[in-house]
């Protein structure tokens, strides 16, 4: 009986050594402060074009027109 504990704590150390080394060799995923700012002036870029789409002239009408419709609408 401990010679089966002691085979069965010496292959979870191992597979927990193996692990660490594992993550040890990825701790630099993830994005960089100058990917973070590249991404916020890509997302700000993307939102003044899509409000100028939106607040345009023939955008803004026929989301009006669709408002108007759908609150006139009998139920």
């Amino acid at each position: 009986m401990y010679q089966v504990v002691r085979a069965r704590l010496s292959v979870l150390r191992c597979a927990v050594r193996t692990t660490w080394r594992r993550r040890a060799g990825r701790r630099d995923a993830g994005m960089v402060t100058s990917e973070y700012a590249m991404g916020i002036v890509a997302a700000v870029a993307f939102a003044v074009v899509l409000y100028k789409v939106v607040t345009s002239g023939a955008v803004s009408a026929e989301l009006q027109g669709i408002v108007k419709q759908a609150l006139d609408a009998r139920m």
